[in-house]
């Protein structure tokens, strides 16, 4: 019977139950190889200082290695770092923002009585921010713009990105993303798309740690690795380990597998506690608890006949998701198709982002019309004073009032908290579809989710007044809660934008206020159910197919009829394969003109009947046998007689679809797909091959 090659090559794709196969080898293999791998490493170069010192740290390194290895697979300890690592970076992105957003306050306060320089102070310092970060990332890594999470995606469905996972394109994004978020609630951007980014680059290196530290004793798969960072990604920008792993099941993989799911809960959860744990230890807090603190009361923190009103806000938050998704999308084809703007974000980067950032920080000028927008708060204090319990109809006439850094007397400014609000829904819907055309790091979940709030609290007050003023025949309905609206409007626009659920369940670990669960979670599944109707992309899918990533799940959205597109329509040119009795001469020609790592194999280039194919490693070695002392000997042997021919576990039809291809290289995980048509070798289907059939089709869009 014919072996099969599966341990010794691995998709990272690839289901739970094929990596047992070579568990029980590596395992017997191990100790046999430990005592020569240790010999090797403690056997120091002579021209290097240092001798047996080198060799005492070396050997202590081995035994805590193996003292580590006997608790749990390396790979546990790199998961751990990988969430303590990015909850350290957040709350260091977070403290470094801090102090430029103080920075501006105090320059603008100690400016009060000088309007003009006021204004100046205002709208210059996030207009240099911006600009700064624009130059800065499009001299040194062009590729840190955007949010990262369209690329992301697109490298967890298993197109290879190397440029995206960087060591120069992580410094990069790390520190523009600092410029961008000091910019303040003016540019109207967050971090969440960003960390999920970064958290893929930090893991990508811890990947190649672990294999590194391993050695011949087990491999994992980066795909795995890069899973667990897009939880982690989101459980250190909120301390939400449930919510970050739920988003990485959702946005993030269009096949989850379940061996996955430890490893997401076990990072995601080192790096939420982490983050709580920095968060205490800086003062801000007693003991890890929510992010952001709220006063619901407890005892009753609904009616029940207000279920109904949740519902209707529900599809409120629906019907403008799709308002917004639609002008998201005739923005980014206005920005691709228009002559100036493409020529403006191709060579003058930095100078586009500085005057839209000045234009938008303009209109936030708190004396002008940043009064009627709450525009001195910060994001963070935006949503927390959404999420006030009390009724600011009632208590904006009470000059006592006092909630955090007067909140309510920022929104009270132009004379009517509503009227700010309602003013602050209008503005932000297009401030924030013009602040998401700049060349920067950009996060685009925490602003939706802000946006979401303040339409729930509008929603809530408007209801609030309702039962106050006595229109209700019911007297009980008195002490409703806006904030609960806000919260439920928060996570139902935000779900609908994103096409997912998992802002409910963040919007409960943020706040902690699992009593609203049931009614949060009534009005996200209505916003999803009404923005999904009509196949409409999502917020994430948009940014896809307006990069022309080859994304399949995307571009579905855009063409529900390209994934049935016949395989055979999109084939490229044959590529290389071996005749079974090939010898020395054409094998060495397949192996400098392909970079496969299997290749196929036919009965004969006259019948090109498929036989399965043959491993690179296998045919490498071959050659090594049949070159001595720089001479190649003319060996008699034949291709099937030296190396292993292994049957192909799928052969496709040229009538197959590329979403049928593109489904098997996925779950199967395997290498190369045989096309034949009749059992003659039409083509072979790769991942690169897939990546350059996916980006063809995205070209037709």
């Amino acid at each position: 019977m014919t072996p099969t090659p599966q341990d010794q090559t691995k998709s990272p794709e690839e289901p739970a139950g094929s990596e047992t196969v070579g568990e029980n080898n590596d395992s017997e293999q191990s100790n046999r190889s430990d005592t020569s791998c240790d010999r090797i490493l403690l056997q120091a170069d002579p021209w290097k200082p240092c001798q047996r010192s080198r060799a005492t740290v070396k050997g202590w390194l081995l035994k805590l290695r193996s003292c580590l290895g006997t608790v749990c697979g390396m790979e546990w300890y790199c998961y751990a770092a990988l969430g303590i690592s990015m909850a350290i970076l957040s709350f260091l992105v977070d403290l470094s923002v801090a102090k430029l957003q103080r920075a501006h306050q105090w320059m603008y306060l100690k400016l009060e009585g000088n309007g003009l320089l006021q204004f100046f102070c205002w709208t210059l310092f996030p207009a240099c921010l911006c600009a700064i970060a624009s130059s800065f990332t499009d001299n040194i890594c062009p590729f840190s713009t955007g949010s990262g999470i369209p690329e992301v995606r697109t490298m967890l469905a298993g197109i290879e990105m190397p440029h995206y996972l960087s060591l120069t394109n992580l410094f990069t994004k790390l520190l523009a993303l600092i410029c961008t978020l000091a910019a303040g609630s003016t540019i109207f951007l967050g971090k969440v798309g960003p960390f999920v980014h970064l958290s893929t680059m930090v893991a990508a290196y811890f990947s190649n740690l672990c294999t590194l530290i391993q050695g011949n004793k087990k491999e994992r798969a980066a795909g795995e690795m890069l899973v667990v960072a897009a939880a982690v990604g989101v459980a250190s920008c909120f301390g939400a380990p449930i919510s970050g792993v739920l988003f990485s099941v959702e946005v993030m993989c269009s096949h989850f597998a379940l061996r996955h799911y430890c490893p997401c809960f076990f990072s995601a959860a080192c790096g939420a506690l982490m983050f709580r744990l920095l968060s205490v230890w800086s003062g801000d807090g007693e003991t890890p608890q929510a992010l952001f603190k709220t006063n619901f009361p407890s005892s009753l923190p609904f009616y029940p006949l207000e279920i109904i009103l949740f519902a209707l806000l529900g599809l409120l938050c629906g019907a403008v998701s799709c308002c917004y998704l639609f002008c998201h999308r005739r923005i980014l084809r206005f920005t691709k198709t228009n002559p100036f703007l493409v020529k403006m974000l191709t060579t003058e980067k930095g100078l586009y982002s500085g005057v839209v950032a000045l234009f938008l920080a303009s209109l936030t000028f708190p004396p002008s019309a940043g009064q009627y927008m709450a525009s001195k708060l910060t994001m963070k204090q935006l949503l927390a004073s959404l999420l006030d319990s009390r009724q600011w109809s009632s208590q904006s006439h009470n000059a006592s009032v006092q909630l955090g850094p007067d909140p309510l007397l920022e929104w009270s400014s132009s004379g009517s908290p509503v009227l700010s609000l309602a003013v602050f829904l209008l503005m932000k819907m297009w401030m924030m579809v013009l602040a998401w055309t700049l060349p920067l790091p950009t996060g685009y979940f925490m602003p939706v989710f802000v946006y979401g709030a303040a339409l729930g609290r509008l929603f809530g007050e408007g209801v609030a007044h309702v039962t106050s003023t006595g229109l209700t025949s019911s007297q009980q309905w008195t002490s409703v809660n806006p904030g609960g609206y806000a919260l439920a409007g928060a996570a139902a626009f935000s779900g609908a934008v994103t096409h997912t659920l998992s802002p409910a369940l963040l919007a409960l670990e943020l706040t902690g206020q699992f009593s609203h669960a049931l009614p949060i979670l009534l009005a996200t599944l209505l916003a999803n159910a009404l923005a999904r109707s009509g196949h409409r992309p999502s917020f994430y899918d948009a940014l896809s197919i307006g990069k022309r990533l080859p994304h399949l799940p995307s571009l579905v959205k855009a063409s529900p009829r390209l994934p049935f597109t016949p395989i055979g329509q999109v084939l490229g040119s044959k590529s290389v394969q071996l005749q079974k009795a090939a010898g020395p001469v054409e094998i060495q020609h397949a192996v400098n003109t392909s970079s496969d790592q299997q290749i196929p194999v036919v009965d004969s280039h006259e019948s090109q009947i498929v036989l399965g194919f043959v491993l690179r490693s296998e045919l490498l070695m071959f050659l090594r046998h049949c070159t001595a002392d720089g001479v190649t000997q003319t060996l008699e042997k034949h291709l099937d007689e030296v190396c292993c021919i292994y049957p192909t576990s799928v052969l496709l039809s040229p009538h197959n679809t590329v979403q049928e291809a593109h489904s098997i290289l996925s779950l199967v995980g395997v290498q190369t797909l045989c096309v034949a048509d009749r059992g003659r070798l039409v083509g072979i289907i790769t991942w690169p091959e897939m990546k350059r059939i996916l980006e063809n089709l995205a070209k037709e869009i």
